[in-house]
Protein backbone atom coordinates (compact mmCIF):
# COMPACT_ATOMS: atom_id res chain seq x y z
CA UNK A 1 0.00 0.00 0.00
CA UNK A 2 0.83 3.36 -1.22
CA UNK A 3 0.05 5.46 1.88
CA UNK A 4 1.69 8.74 0.59
CA UNK A 5 -0.46 8.63 -2.59
CA UNK A 6 -3.73 8.00 -0.49
CA UNK A 7 -3.14 10.92 1.28
CA UNK A 8 -2.25 13.15 -1.75
CA UNK A 9 -5.68 12.01 -3.08
CA UNK A 10 -7.66 12.45 -0.16
CA UNK A 11 -6.06 15.69 0.06
CA UNK A 12 -7.50 16.69 -3.13
CA UNK A 13 -10.88 15.21 -2.47
CA UNK A 14 -11.00 16.82 0.24
CA UNK A 15 -10.22 20.10 -0.58
CA UNK A 16 -12.83 19.62 -3.42
CA UNK A 17 -15.23 18.76 -1.33
CA UNK A 18 -14.36 21.87 1.48
CA UNK A 19 -13.98 24.57 -1.43
CA UNK A 20 -17.92 23.28 -2.68
CA UNK A 21 -19.23 23.77 0.68
CA UNK A 22 -17.40 26.50 2.11
CA UNK A 23 -16.03 24.81 4.76
CA UNK A 24 -12.28 26.39 3.85
CA UNK A 25 -10.70 27.04 6.91
CA UNK A 26 -13.11 25.28 9.13
CA UNK A 27 -12.25 22.88 11.72
CA UNK A 28 -14.01 19.53 11.04
CA UNK A 29 -12.02 17.11 13.52
CA UNK A 30 -14.95 16.65 15.73
CA UNK A 31 -17.23 16.12 12.70
CA UNK A 32 -14.85 13.67 11.22
CA UNK A 33 -14.73 11.69 14.48
CA UNK A 34 -18.20 11.47 14.75
CA UNK A 35 -18.40 10.25 11.20
CA UNK A 36 -15.00 7.78 11.41
CA UNK A 37 -17.31 6.54 14.43
CA UNK A 38 -20.34 5.50 12.01
CA UNK A 39 -18.37 4.58 9.24
CA UNK A 40 -16.97 1.93 11.63
CA UNK A 41 -20.51 1.04 12.71
CA UNK A 42 -21.70 0.71 9.73
CA UNK A 43 -18.96 -2.11 8.53
CA UNK A 44 -19.47 -3.89 11.71
CA UNK A 45 -23.18 -4.12 10.75
CA UNK A 46 -22.07 -5.24 7.18
CA UNK A 47 -19.70 -7.98 8.93
CA UNK A 48 -22.35 -9.14 11.55
CA UNK A 49 -19.96 -10.52 13.70
CA UNK A 50 -21.57 -9.16 16.73
CA UNK A 51 -25.10 -10.46 15.75
CA UNK A 52 -24.87 -14.00 17.57
CA UNK A 53 -29.21 -13.87 17.27
CA UNK A 54 -29.31 -13.71 13.72
CA UNK A 55 -28.45 -16.88 11.12
CA UNK A 56 -28.03 -14.19 8.09
CA UNK A 57 -24.62 -14.30 6.86
CA UNK A 58 -22.28 -11.32 6.35
CA UNK A 59 -22.65 -8.56 3.48
CA UNK A 60 -21.09 -10.06 -0.15
CA UNK A 61 -16.59 -9.40 0.73
CA UNK A 62 -17.25 -6.10 -1.88
CA UNK A 63 -19.56 -4.17 -0.06
CA UNK A 64 -17.50 -4.98 3.43
CA UNK A 65 -14.07 -3.45 1.45
CA UNK A 66 -16.02 -0.97 0.20
CA UNK A 67 -17.65 0.25 3.70
CA UNK A 68 -13.91 -0.25 5.21
CA UNK A 69 -12.77 2.40 3.00
CA UNK A 70 -14.95 4.59 3.82
CA UNK A 71 -13.75 4.67 7.24
CA UNK A 72 -9.66 4.81 6.01
CA UNK A 73 -10.52 8.23 3.84
CA UNK A 74 -11.55 9.86 7.32
CA UNK A 75 -8.83 8.37 8.71
CA UNK A 76 -6.74 9.97 5.92
CA UNK A 77 -8.60 13.29 6.22
CA UNK A 78 -8.05 13.29 9.90
CA UNK A 79 -4.39 13.05 9.52
CA UNK A 80 -4.19 15.48 7.03
CA UNK A 81 -5.87 17.95 9.35
CA UNK A 82 -3.84 17.54 12.13
CA UNK A 83 -0.35 17.53 9.91
CA UNK A 84 0.41 13.95 10.73
CA UNK A 85 0.21 12.81 6.95
CA UNK A 86 4.06 13.28 6.79
CA UNK A 87 5.11 11.22 9.85
CA UNK A 88 3.06 8.08 10.12
CA UNK A 89 4.42 4.59 8.79
CA UNK A 90 2.48 1.29 7.75
CA UNK A 91 3.25 -1.80 9.87
CA UNK A 92 3.91 -5.04 8.74
CA UNK A 93 -0.12 -6.86 10.31
CA UNK A 94 1.04 -10.26 11.10
CA UNK A 95 -1.88 -10.64 13.75
CA UNK A 96 -5.02 -9.75 14.53
CA UNK A 97 -7.70 -10.26 17.41
CA UNK A 98 -10.74 -11.91 16.39
CA UNK A 99 -13.40 -10.04 14.58
CA UNK A 100 -15.42 -8.46 17.33
CA UNK A 101 -12.52 -7.32 19.52
CA UNK A 102 -10.64 -6.05 16.84
CA UNK A 103 -13.48 -3.77 16.22
CA UNK A 104 -13.67 -3.06 20.27
CA UNK A 105 -10.36 -2.14 19.74
CA UNK A 106 -10.53 0.11 16.45
CA UNK A 107 -13.94 2.09 18.48
CA UNK A 108 -11.43 2.39 21.44
CA UNK A 109 -8.35 3.36 19.59
CA UNK A 110 -10.68 6.13 18.06
CA UNK A 111 -11.88 7.12 21.63
CA UNK A 112 -8.15 7.50 22.19
CA UNK A 113 -7.03 9.41 19.30
CA UNK A 114 -10.06 12.28 19.75
CA UNK A 115 -9.19 12.37 23.60
CA UNK A 116 -5.35 13.14 22.42
CA UNK A 117 -4.66 14.44 19.10
CA UNK A 118 -1.52 13.50 19.11
CA UNK A 119 0.76 11.87 16.56
CA UNK A 120 1.40 8.99 18.57
CA UNK A 121 -2.91 8.27 18.99
CA UNK A 122 -3.00 8.86 15.60
CA UNK A 123 0.00 6.10 14.75
CA UNK A 124 -2.08 3.91 17.11
CA UNK A 125 -5.83 4.72 15.52
CA UNK A 126 -3.66 3.92 11.92
CA UNK A 127 -2.02 0.52 13.54
CA UNK A 128 -5.49 -0.88 14.67
CA UNK A 129 -7.91 0.05 11.61
CA UNK A 130 -5.21 -1.74 9.20
CA UNK A 131 -5.18 -4.73 12.01
CA UNK A 132 -9.40 -5.04 11.19
CA UNK A 133 -8.13 -5.25 7.81
CA UNK A 134 -6.12 -8.29 8.72
CA UNK A 135 -9.01 -9.37 10.78
CA UNK A 136 -11.43 -8.94 7.86
CA UNK A 137 -9.26 -11.19 5.16
CA UNK A 138 -8.07 -7.81 3.20
CA UNK A 139 -4.61 -7.60 2.29
CA UNK A 140 -2.79 -4.06 2.10
CA UNK A 141 -3.27 -4.10 -1.69
CA UNK A 142 -6.66 -4.58 -1.81
CA UNK A 143 -7.90 -1.87 0.49
CA UNK A 144 -5.51 0.30 -1.87
CA UNK A 145 -7.51 -1.00 -4.84
CA UNK A 146 -10.78 -0.44 -2.75
CA UNK A 147 -9.86 3.14 -1.54
CA UNK A 148 -8.99 4.09 -5.09
CA UNK A 149 -11.75 2.64 -6.93
CA UNK A 150 -14.13 4.24 -3.81
CA UNK A 151 -12.15 7.84 -4.18
CA UNK A 152 -13.35 8.02 -7.83
CA UNK A 153 -16.92 7.02 -6.49
CA UNK A 154 -16.50 10.24 -4.03
CA UNK A 155 -15.39 12.71 -6.72
CA UNK A 156 -18.26 11.33 -9.13
CA UNK A 157 -20.76 11.94 -6.10
CA UNK A 158 -19.08 15.70 -5.96
CA UNK A 159 -19.83 16.11 -9.33
CA UNK A 160 -23.26 15.22 -8.87
CA UNK A 161 -23.77 17.37 -5.99
CA UNK A 162 -23.86 14.35 -3.62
Amino acid sequence: MNLERLFMMQKQLDERIETKRQLKGENLVSKKILALLVEIGELANETRCFKFWSSKPPAPREKVIEEYVDGLHFILSLGIDLKFADHVHLIDVQESKPLVEQFLCVFQAVHQFERALSLESYQSLLDTYLQLAHALCFTLDEVEQAYIAKNEVNHERQNQNY
